[in-house]
């Protein structure tokens, strides 16, 4: 299905064949009305002008609900498909079209150009009721009539037309619901071909419409190339040894916690001086989520008080996690930084090497066996943990006995015994 809940198109080899892929069985409303859109009903309507039996049309239209229509394809002035019918071999069905002259499009493209809103209705994919007015006007008529419609079919069914051709012309105007542009296919040119011609055209019209301008001033390139006596710039201002201090910002009613802002400000203060001192920048390459919670990681009195608790549920709402997350990857941060967040909440397969070496090495220290999964070591109770980083060393999480809820513990350490000593003291 295309992105606007129509049919899905297959790219032909040009602008002027599209294939649309086999629409399913409808399964709900199967008695409502065909087609959504007006243009859509007016083409339903053209169909059931057209036919002499409907009886046929009845049986046509309980083709198309059944999912009996395969792929169709539209090029200029026809329209055809394969229907499958009561036999194994389905039957090719056509409806020809009568593609506009050279001289119907050029008034008709006049016409559209000089009203912008047409423009936007076609790349909203809308058929709006004035643009085929002002087809009508010029005496073009862009919807079909009475007679308009001319069906073929390979079946033997001689009715005019028969339930194969019913069946695709139902179809088609689903085609239409979604893409009023299939109609002007019909018509003979398509849509990048119209909207590169109506851009056009619309350039053209609004540039007659503009008042004239006065001419800019401009400067000869000969005389801006030459070569002159420019001053020497001015030394810069010294770097101040300390970051700024922010503004005092007022408690307003509705307004955002102005400690909140004053954090968050002191903290642009602080990478901005950074990055005039050493040229770089201390964040780079962080993400949303790893800002929020280094941010979070620079209050050291996390959950003691107020304004440091409306900083977390900021954060935590912002970035769509819970202040339980954010707490854990907070404890992530203290413990190894950026790397420690990664260590918390990505699982990887170390290679082999010193990850191997680790559990003969706790052995060796008399410590209980360990279970490996991935880069984690995980003792027999379940309430202790080594997690091996990108950076070669082990980080110590620890959880309650019996559930599956690890915090980050102790310092990283590039020797497991020392990291799991550090743990259990």
């Amino acid at each position: 299905m295309s992105p606007n809940g129509g049919p899905a198109a297959r790219p032909g080899p040009d602008d002027l064949r599209r294939t649309f892929e086999a629409v399913p069985a409808r399964t709900s409303d199967a008695d409502g009305p065909f087609a959504e859109s007006w243009w859509g009903r007016a083409w339903v309507e053209a169909l059931e002008s057209l036919s002499m039996d409907e009886a046929r049309l009845a049986r046509g239209r309980e083709y198309a609900d059944g999912g009996h229509v395969a792929a169709i394809t539209v090029t200029p002035g026809r329209v055809i498909a394969y229907v499958h019918g009561s036999r194994p071999r389905p039957y090719r069905a056509e409806l020809r079209l009568r593609s506009f002259p050279a001289s119907d499009w050029d008034t008709l493209l006049d016409a559209v150009a000089a009203r912008p809103g047409h423009l936007s209705a076609l790349l909203d994919k809308e058929m709006p009721h004035s643009l085929v007015d002002t087809a009508g006007e010029a005496g073009i008529r862009l919807l079909p009539a009475a007679g308009d419609l001319d069906p073929d079919c390979s079946c033997p069914d001689r009715g005019w037309p028969c339930k194969h051709v019913a069946a695709l012309c139902f179809q088609t105007a689903r085609l239409l619901d979604s893409d009023p542009f299939v109609l002007l296919l019909m018509r003979g040119r398509g849509e990048r071909e119209l909207l590169d011609e109506l851009g056009r055209r619309n350039a053209e019209h609004s540039a007659r419409e503009r008042p004239e301008t006065p001419a800019m001033p401009s400067v000869a390139a000969s005389e801006a190339l030459a070569d002159r006596f420019l001053p020497p710039l001015p030394a810069p201002l010294p770097v101040p040894q300390y970051p700024g201090e922010p503004p005092s910002y007022p408690e307003l009613p509705g307004a955002r916690d102005p400690l909140g802002l004053d954090h968050l400000a002191t903290d642009a203060a602080a990478r901005a001086h950074t990055m005039l001192t050493t040229g770089e920048d201390p964040l780079a390459g962080l993400g949303t989520w790893q800002d929020a919670v280094r941010i979070a990681a620079s209050r050291p009195t996390a959950g003691l008080t107020a304004t440091t608790r409306a900083l977390y549920r900021e954060l935590a709402f912002a970035t769509g996690r819970s202040t339980t997350d954010l707490a854990r990857a907070v404890a992530a941060w203290w413990q190894g930084g950026a790397e420690g967040l990664e260590v918390l909440e990505t699982a990887w397969d170390p290679p082999a090497g010193p990850f191997d070496r680790a559990r003969p090495a706790l052995a060796s220290a008399d410590f209980p066996r360990f279970q490996p999964r991935r880069n984690r070591l995980t003792d027999a109770t379940g309430t202790l943990q080594l997690r091996f980083g990108h950076d070669n060393r082990w980080y110590g999480y620890e959880s309650d006995p019996g559930e599956d809820d690890w915090w980050p513990r102790a310092a990283p350490d590039p020797d497991p015994v020392a990291a799991l000593t550090a743990l259990r003291g």
